[in-house]
C-alpha cells in the first residue's frame, strides 16, 4: 500500500467528520447550507475559498465558527487601500538584548500565521499586498526580506470580495 492509496475506512472517517462538522456549523449558521458545503470541500481538499457578497451575510461568523469547531487559530484581515504586504506577512524588527546590549533582527509574525484566515474585501487592496496573500495561499509560506517563513498546517484562507465596490 502506498501513501496515495485510499481505504474505505479513511473514506468513512472523512464522511463522518464532514457530517459532524456540517452539523456543528449549521447550529450557528442558518440557511447557508450550500455555502457551508463548498467551504468544507475547499478545506478538506487543502484549497482556499473566495466568497463574493455584500456586507452582512455572516461571512465572518461563518469562518470564525469553522475555526472554533476545528479548534484552530483564526484571524481576520480587513483589506484596505493602504494595507502593505508587511501588514499581513509580518516584519523583521530590531531588538536589543537587555543583558548583552547586542542588537539583532527578530521576525514578528503577521496575521497570516493562523490556521484559518479571513481575508476580507481583497479587491480593495494594492496588487503587491494581493501578491503577498497569493504567495501564502499557493506556497503556504511568506517571504520577508531574504527569509522564508512557513505557515501553520493546516492553512486555509477564505477571501471575500464586495461586488458593489468593483
Amino acid at each position: 500500500m502506498t501513501d496515495t492509496d485510499v481505504t474505505q475506512e479513511s473514506i468513512d472517517k472523512l464522511s463522518r467528520a464532514y457530517a459532524d462538522l456540517r452539523e456543528q456549523m449549521s447550529q450557528v449558521i442558518v440557511g447557508q447550507g450550500d455555502v457551508i458545503d463548498q467551504l468544507l470541500i475547499a478545506l478538506f481538499s487543502r484549497g482556499h475559498c473566495m466568497l463574493e457578497g455584500v456586507p452582512g451575510l455572516a461571512k465572518t461568523l461563518m469562518i470564525s465558527t469553522l475555526s472554533r469547531c476545528l479548534s484552530m487559530t483564526f484571524s481576520r484581515i480587513q483589506f484596505t487601500p493602504d494595507l502593505m504586504p508587511a501588514d499581513i506577512t509580518g516584519t523583521d524588527v530590531l531588538q536589543q538584548d537587555q543583558e548583552t546590549g547586542e542588537r539583532a533582527f527578530h521576525f514578528l509574525h503577521g496575521p497570516l500565521f493562523h490556521n484559518v484566515v479571513l481575508a476580507d474585501e481583497i479587491n480593495r487592496t494594492p496588487p503587491k499586498t494581493q501578491a503577498a496573500l497569493l504567495e501564502a495561499m499557493q506556497e503556504r509560506q511568506v517571504t520577508v526580506g531574504q527569509n522564508r517563513h512557513t505557515l501553520p498546517d493546516p492553512f486555509f484562507v477564505l477571501a471575500t470580495q464586495n461586488p458593489i465596490e468593483q
